[in-house]
C-alpha cells in the first residue's frame, strides 16, 4: 500500500529575524506541494525563474483566485470583485488618475515626504528613548502619506488603519470584523468624496462624477479606490520600511556605512527589498489551464502560490545571497513588487518613501540601534505581513 505524501502546511514561520529553514529544503523541489490555512492544496514555486514565469503568464490569473469554489490561501476579508485593485481601477477609466496621485516626482510629493519624516523625528527626539518606532514613526509615516495623497485629513489615519489588523489576517474562515470594517470604512470614504475640503485624488475622482465619460461610476467605486490604496498602500509600505530598518538594525556596519555615506542609500534601497521577509504569504494565481511549470503539470482550476522570499534569495540569480551587499549590481532584480502584468504600479512611492526615511533616521539618529534583545520581539502571527508588533529602539 502506497502512502500519500504528507503536504507542506504553508505559510511558514511569521518571524522576520530569519529566513524560514523550509526554504533551503525547498531548492531541490521548486515546485512543492502545499496545504494552505484554509485547508486546501495548492503549488508553492519557489526558484527565481518560474516564479517570474508564473508573474508574467496571463495563463495564471489573480482576478480568479476570488472567484467561488476555487482553492484559497485563506479567507477573504474584502470583497471578491476588488481582489484584483489595479485591474478594476484600470477598467474603470481611473488608472491615469490614480498613477499621477502616486509619482513621487509629482506635486510636490518627493519634498512632503521629505519634511514629515523630519517632522516625526522631531517628535520622538521631544519624546525621548527608548520608543516604539513602529508606532511613533513607521506606521503614522505610511498613514499619514496615504492621507495626503488622497486628500483627505490625517485625524482620519486611525480610523482607516483599525481596520487593516483585520484586512490582512491570513484566516480559514470568513471574519466577521471584515465586512463591519469594510461598511463602515466606505461609508466614510463615501463622506469624503461628498466633502468640499477634501482635496488630492478624492478630490478628483470627485470631479470626474460630472463628466458623461464617467457616468458608469458609482459613489461606492470611487470610495472603494480610496479604502483599498490607503489599506494596501499603507500595510505594504509601513512592513517594508519597518523590515528594511529592522534589517539595518541588524547589521550595524551597514548602518554606519549609510550614515557616513548617504549618497549609497538609494542603491541600497532595492537590496534591503531584496533581503525583506515582509511578505509573509505566497502571491497568488489560479491556472485558468492545464501547463507545463518546470518539470511539474500544473492543472486548470489549481492554486499556485509564488514564494517571494525564495526567489529572492536564490543563488543562481544572486550570488551569495543572504550576504546584504549594497552595491550588489543586480539587486533590482527582486521580485519584492512582484512581476509582468501585476508588478506594482506604486514600485517609485514605495522606493522613495523608505529612502527618504533612511536618510532622515540616518542624518538625525546616527546611534539608533534595538532597545531590547531581538528575541525578544513578538511577530505578528496569521497576517499577511511579517511585522514585529513593536519595534522598541534607543540612540
Amino acid at each position: 500500500m502506497t502512502t500519500a505524501p504528507t503536504l507542506i502546511d504553508f505559510p511558514f514561520s511569521p518571524r522576520g529575524d530569519r529566513l524560514p529553514p523550509e526554504i533551503e529544503r525547498l531548492r531541490a523541489t521548486p515546485v512543492t506541494r502545499v496545504r494552505t490555512i484554509a485547508g486546501d492544496e495548492a503549488w508553492l514555486v519557489s526558484s527565481y525563474q518560474l516564479c517570474r514565469q508564473v508573474l508574467e503568464d496571463p495563463r495564471f490569473s489573480l482576478k480568479d483566485t476570488s472567484a467561488p469554489g476555487v482553492p484559497r490561501q485563506y479567507a477573504l476579508t474584502i470583497p471578491p470583485e476588488v481582489v484584483n485593485n489595479m485591474g478594476n481601477i484600470t477598467g474603470a477609466g481611473l488608472r491615469k488618475a490614480v498613477l499621477k496621485a502616486i509619482n513621487p516626482k509629482a506635486g510636490g510629493l518627493t519634498e512632503w515626504m521629505t519634511d514629515h519624516a523630519a517632522h516625526l523625528i522631531d517628535g520622538i527626539l521631544d519624546y525621548g528613548p527608548p520608543i516604539d518606532l513602529r508606532g511613533h514613526f513607521t506606521n503614522p509615516y505610511a498613514e499619514h502619506l496615504h492621507c495626503h495623497i488622497l486628500g483627505i485629513p490625517r485625524d482620519d489615519a486611525p480610523l482607516l488603519a483599525s481596520s487593516l489588523d483585520i484586512a490582512f489576517m491570513n484566516s480559514a474562515c470568513p471574519i466577521t470584523g471584515a465586512r463591519l470594517n469594510w461598511d463602515r470604512d466606505i461609508a466614510h470614504m463615501t463622506g469624503r468624496l461628498n466633502d468640499p475640503a477634501t482635496d488630492g485624488l478624492m478630490a478628483e475622482l470627485a470631479a470626474l462624477r460630472g463628466d458623461p465619460d464617467y457616468a458608469h461610476l458609482t459613489d461606492e467605486m470611487l470610495a472603494t479606490v480610496g479604502v483599498t490604496m490607503f489599506g494596501a498602500g499603507v500595510i505594504s509600505t509601513m512592513g517594508a520600511l519597518t523590515m528594511a530598518v529592522f534589517t539595518l538594525l541588524q547589521n550595524p556596519d551597514i548602518w554606519a556605512r549609510l550614515c557616513a555615506e548617504p549618497g549609497r542609500i538609494p542603491a541600497a534601497v532595492d537590496e534591503l527589498l531584496r533581503v525583506n521577509l515582509s511578505i509573509a504569504d505566497g502571491l497568488p494565481r489560479l491556472a485558468m489551464e492545464d501547463m507545463q511549470l518546470g518539470d511539474t503539470e500544473i492543472k486548470k482550476g489549481e492554486l499556485v502560490l509564488v514564494l517571494v522570499e525564495a526567489a529572492n534569495t536564490d543563488a543562481s540569480v544572486f550570488p551569495d545571497p543572504h550576504t546584504i551587499d549594497i552595491d550588489r549590481p543586480n539587486a533590482a532584480a527582486h521580485l519584492s513588487f512582484g512581476y509582468g502584468g501585476h508588478y506594482c504600479p506604486a514600485v517609485p512611492l514605495g522606493k522613495k518613501h523608505i529612502e527618504r526615511a533612511i536618510e532622515t533616521l540616518t542624518s538625525r539618529m546616527p546611534g539608533l540601534h534595538l532597545a531590547v534583545p531581538v528575541d525578544q520581539l513578538v511577530w505578528r502571527t496569521r497576517f499577511m505581513k511579517r511585522i514585529p508588533e513593536r519595534l522598541p529602539v534607543a540612540w
